[in-house]
Order: structure tokens, then sequence, then C-alpha cells
């Protein structure tokens, strides 16, 4: 999956003091391959060299959503 600027996302790598962490895509470089890698911006820091297949798009929460009330 492709992402873009200010893309919400969430790191799944193991190896990552981030993993399962939710961060926002800052930069979108491009791989002398052809892959694109990200740095992603977090709370606590940011990560750089992130390949595509490590994030996952993050669920949009929307607070406004007043349609769970029964």
């Amino acid at each position: 999956m492709s992402f873009e600027k200010g893309d919400t996302v969430v790191l799944t790598d193991k190896h990552s003091e981030h993993d399962g962490e939710v961060g926002e895509v800052t930069q979108v470089s491009e791989t002398m391959f052809g892959d694109e890698n990200y740095t992603v911006s977090f709370e606590a820091g940011q990560e750089a060299g992130i390949p595509g297949d490590s994030l996952e798009a993050a669920e949009e929460t929307d607070d406004s959503d007043e349609d769970t009330e029964e």
C-alpha cells in the first residue's frame, strides 16, 4: 500500500521502539529501485527509512459521529 504525506499510519516493526504506535507520514522518498520509503513522526520522536510493508493505515476516528447512540 502506498501512503502520502499527512497520512496517519501504524508502524508494525517489532525491532522499532515505535512498534504499534500511530504516527503521521512527514516525508515520502523513492529508493533507486523504485520502492517508497517513509519518514513517520510519532508523539515521542520520528523514524526514517520505513518501507511501506511495515506500515498500515490507521483507523480514522470521527468524534463527531453521533450515530452510536441508540
